[in-house]
């Protein structure tokens, strides 16, 4: 039986969302609309009696006080009739993720006490009653397609008044029907090149000719031919095996660019490099760590491992998911948040997860150029916001920490970062709890949700541009409550030691957890049978390769296998065994009792050519811009305060829970209305303790205009300040690096700058490797993310690609030994001394400054790490002195920016005198707005000022003013006279205003 229940507030009560839907239509879109009213649909398709719907109505969906809900029609219950002029009702397409209506399964069960068959369901769909004057039926198809729905992922249907006074609106159910019997077929590869291309092409495999020859090669190699054929195959590859290889050589798997050999060409010399990942990261790391006692685990496992203390291991990993959330935000954002959380839960003997952070890099929201994206990069924005949003606030997990950056150049695919910090004890059962192990015998046991045809092809479409060949099938919607109740199973079955190895399924699913982790014992045996499925119909293949989400893969002793399962049982979370692990050296997959992949692990992991690319340097400066003479420095200030990447984002920080498992200690906003943001953010992942950890991060592509040299030096000094800025120590400060690089395999057709953005690559990796080394800050993990490259018509119909700028962000989770000696960015008393720590030099190319002016520039910020490393080292003595009252560090917007932020933080004014700031600059803007690294504004209480400056002795510092009582920023200039003076409400509400309506 298929009943549709219908959910609305009551008359009287204020309708939140159709409000905030209401004022999106008016600011989006341009249409005005008087009302709009949301509805909450819910069609059961259950065999149950009248009395169990009722039931199910009363207790389940409904909030008496506040709602009203029906299973009628609108025009057959009064209470649900609305005044509206119009009806959009969205629901999600047959095979998308419905996370809500899987929840309401669940519920419906545990209230009456019995499991629905697995072809019943709960379906879940929105009715917008939008009212108001002048709408037509192109207005509301508008107001659909460009505002409430997705069509990749979505459906939806208009009715008038009339016509829905006519016709009402009969439940649908979009249920997945198949009418495929699952089948394996042989892939014939005796044909020519260009036709191995083309099948490459067809199968969304992003497997160059080079690779086709070698997999043809390997087929044809009569040795395997032999032992194929005892099994039950022939020499042609079935596409099982096609399609688990493609997904294991993969980009975003095997991140063959990064281990490419390099012919590096710059100032008429040429270089070889054998892999920037083994000569610069992976190097840098392993130099490091032989004077840093604290590094545990690195760049082999799923993420990170640090000691945090003597009985406690801390976990960090930092992805990407760029192009899922390209073609659907929120899917693509929430997956890419609760898949992170899985690579810490799947890390050594797995960790309980206690912090989130995110960083977006998109188009700006107020775009209004000549491309026409898919979707407007204020909606692409308001997805991927709440896509994190619900990932980290319904997983009980904390999301303190956040980027947001803009720049016209990722409207073709913007970035989404996600990272996640887990706790582990550092021994589980008397074994350090890094380690993991395999026997050959144990079982492979995958808990968590069901598989179905999302996610598949996820790690071979992120390894391509994003353009109209990229489907919808890698898209994925996670779901946060199935994940918590898998993550709070498996921290127990941990510490009951139930299994030996355990890993996420992330991109490429069963392929690639059961593929990697079968290295640990040379094999295994794969049942794909007894996956259990979201619906009927999957090819095997599909089965293999689907990256449904909420899954973990464990390795089980058979002896365990019956306790494992009580348990999961308890927590109510779905196991199956799916084979075992075995030292045959084959990667063995079954269907019904045939095999269906019969391939050797050396082969399958290993047999690949590398790519040789080439790359070439050559620096493209523009000319230092030729500044104007006069300059109002008061209008200059509110000018950069409002500009969109200084701007207050507290629209979106607010909408994440940086409270929830008690931990926070510097929150994400502070000062007297706690209403600017923290250079970092502090956690105590123990409450018993005082230990707690600095978490921030450092990026800034917009320097990739000069060099990415100076780019990823930069981005790695702005994640160290972060984190020395609230207090953390130098001495143990972790790095994930995170690479988003536009396409850079050269084609002289289709991607004729190849070599330059190759060049860009390598030079950000040289900076890496020496920068990394001079501040003993060591990445512990991390990931590249290629193609970040679009292909968008104009209003005219032509095709441009638009390549995104290279961008590397660091995150940065560091050690606090005291957190009640933590500072705070905002001025804390009138009469406390205002202090520069730093030089500011001419260093405005790709500045806010310059760009507000139209120019690039050339003199790029470039980062002494020999002389940061006294001031740092200084800093931190001070801190831990207590000589310090608050300490902020200048990002962008520079000193000018950085000097308002702290006044209207706490509350009360400054009195800066610019001839004072340690530097030889003559022009007072460039003081004001140079980007300079390495600098910092610290308070102090004058008591303290003999002490202090003792400590910062023979380094670049000065007294630039004082905090004073009246709430006024007041400036002077070089020649003593008051070039700023402004009211800090005027400089809040030009720094609160450019998103004020967000």
């Amino acid at each position: 039986m298929i009943r549709r229940l219908e959910v609305k507030f009551k008359d009287g009560f204020v309708d939140t969302r159709g409000e905030r839907i209401k004022r999106k239509i008016a600011n989006w879109l341009g249409i005005k609309v008087s009302k709009v009213r949301v509805v909450d649909i819910y069609t059961i398709d259950a065999n149950l009696s009248p009395e169990q719907f009722e039931t199910i109505r009363e207790n389940i969906f409904l909030d008496p006080v506040t709602q009203v809900a029906s299973y009628a029609q609108h025009h057959r219950d009064k209470n649900l009739v609305a005044d509206f002029d119009y009806l959009i009702e969205v629901g999600f397409l047959p095979g998308v993720k419905d996370t809500v209506g899987e929840t309401s399964k669940g519920a419906i069960e545990d209230l009456l006490k019995r499991e629905l068959k697995p072809n019943e369901a709960v379906y879940t769909s929105t009715q917008y009653l939008i009212k108001g004057e002048n709408l037509t039926k192109d207005k509301m198809e508008h107001i659909a397609r460009d505002l409430l729905a997705n069509e990749l992922i979505q459906h939806w249907k208009i009715l008038s008044y009339n016509e829905w006074q006519k016709q009402g609106i009969k439940p649908t159910v979009p249920k997945v029907e198949i009418p495929h019997r699952p089948e394996v077929k042989e892939i014939d590869l005796n044909i020519s090149d260009v036709e191995l291309i083309e099948l490459s092409k067809s199968r969304q495999l992003a497997l160059s000719l080079a690779d086709m020859l070698t997999i043809k090669k390997y087929f044809q190699n009569q040795a395997v031919i032999e032992k194929r054929e005892k099994v039950g195959l022939s020499g042609k590859p079935t596409d099982v095996e096609l399609e688990a290889i493609a997904q294991t050589q993969s980009e975003h798997c095997k991140h063959r660019i990064f281990n490419a050999r390099i012919n590096y060409r710059e100032n008429g010399k040429t270089e070889i490099i054998d892999s920037l990942f083994n000569t610069y990261i992976k190097r840098a790391t392993k130099e490091i760590e032989k004077n840093k006692s604290w590094i545990v685990s690195t760049f082999w496992d799923n993420a990170g491992v640090v000691r945090f203390n003597n009985n406690w291991y801390y976990i960090v990993k930092c992805e990407t998911h760029n192009s899922p959330s390209a073609l659907d935000p929120f899917g693509g954002a929430i997956t890419g948040i609760v898949g992170v959380y899985r690579d810490p839960m799947g890390t050594g003997k797995g960790s309980k997860i206690v912090a989130g952070t995110y960083g977006f890099c998109t188009g700006s929201p107020f775009y209004k150029g000549d491309l026409r994206p898919k979707m407007h990069p204020r909606r692409l924005l308001e997805g991927i916001v709440e896509g994190v949003r619900d990932g980290g606030n319904k997983s009980g997990i904390p999301t303190p920490y956040g980027i947001v950056f803009f720049d016209d150049s990722y409207i073709g695919k913007p970035l989404v970062f996600v990272a996640a910090v887990g706790i582990m004890p550092a021994k589980v059962r008397d074994e350090s709890s890094h380690i993991k192990r395999i026997d050959p015998g144990d079982l492979i046991v995958m808990v968590g949700g069901r598989v179905g045809k999302d996610g598949i092809h996820g790690v071979t479409e992120a390894s391509l541009e994003h353009g109209k060949w990229i489907t919808a099938g890698h898209v994925q919607i996670g779901d946060p409550f199935t994940q918590k109740k898998v993550q709070d199973f498996l921290l127990e079955a941990r510490d009951m030691g139930l299994y030996n190895c355990i890993t996420d399924n992330g991109g490429g699913g069963l392929s690639s957890s059961v593929g990697e982790t079968a290295r640990f014992s040379n094999g295994c045996e794969l049942w794909l049978d007894r996956v259990p499925l979201k619906y009927e119909g999957l090819d095997p293949w599909e089965i293999l390769l689907s990256e449904s989400q909420e899954r973990m893969t464990l390795a089980v002793p058979p002896d365990k296998i019956e306790q494992i399962k009580e348990l999961a049982h308890k927590h109510a979370v779905e196991l199956s065994v799916l084979g075992k692990y075995t030292d045959s050296g084959k990667f063995h997959v079954l269907y019904e009792g045939k095999t269906v992949a019969y391939l050797d692990m050396e082969f399958l992991h290993g047999g690949f050519p590398r790519l040789n690319l080439d790359a070439e340097w050559e620096p493209k400066l523009e000319d230092e811009p030729v500044l104007p003479k006069n300059v109002e420095h008061n209008d200059v200030l509110k000018e950069m305060l409002s500009r969109i990447n200084i701007a207050s984002k507290e629209w979106i920080e607010r909408q994440y829970d940086h409270e929830v498992q008690g931990g926070s200690v510097v929150k994400p906003y502070l000062g007297q209305d706690n209403d600017v943001l923290s250079d970092a953010t502090v956690i105590r992942p123990l409450l018993d303790s005082f230990e707690g950890l600095a978490i921030a991060a450092g990026i800034n592509p917009k320097y990739s205009k000069i060099d990415t040299y100076h780019m990823t030096a930069y981005a790695l000094d702005e994640a160290i300040r972060k984190v020395l800025a609230v207090g953390a120590s130098l001495e143990q400060i972790a790095m994930n690096d995170n690479f988003c690089w536009p396409n850079p395999i050269y084609d002289p057709e289709k991607n004729p700058d190849g070599k330059y953005k190759l060049a860009q690559l390598v030079r950000a990796n040289k900076a890496l490797y020496e920068y990394t080394k001079a501040f003993g800050t060591p990445c512990i993990s991390g990931k590249d993310s290629m193609f970040v490259d679009g292909y968008i018509e104009d209003i005219y119909g032509k095709v441009h690609k638009i390549s995104g700028l290279p961008a590397l962000q660091f995150t940065a989770v560091a050690k606090i030994p005291d957190v009640r000696k933590c500072v705070t960015m905002d001025v804390k008393q009138p009469g406390d001394l205002v202090y520069l720590l730093g030089f500011t030099k001419d260093e405005l190319g790709a500045s806010e400054y310059y760009e507000m002016l139209g120019y690039v520039g050339r003199n790029v910020p470039k980062v002494d790490a020999k002389e940061a490393l006294k001031l740092y080292k200084a800093l931190n003595n001070a801190i831990e002195a207590r000589l310090v009252a608050s300490c902020h560090g200048c990002y962008r917007g520079g000193l000018g920016v950085a000097l308002a932020l702290k006044a209207i933080a706490g509350g009360y004014g400054l009195c800066i005198d610019l001839a004072k700031v340690p530097t030889n600059l003559i022009r007072e803007d460039k003081i004001l707005y140079s980007e300079s690294p390495s600098r910092f504004i610290v308070t102090i209480a004058p008591e303290n000022k003999e002490r202090f400056e003792e400590v910062f002795k023979d380094l670049p510092f000065s007294c630039i003013g004082t905090v004073i009582q009246d709430k006024k920023f007041v400036v002077r200039g070089l020649n003593d006279k008051k070039i700023i003076d402004l009211e800090l409400d005027d400089l809040k509400k030009a720094w609160q205003q450019t998103f004020a309506n967000f």
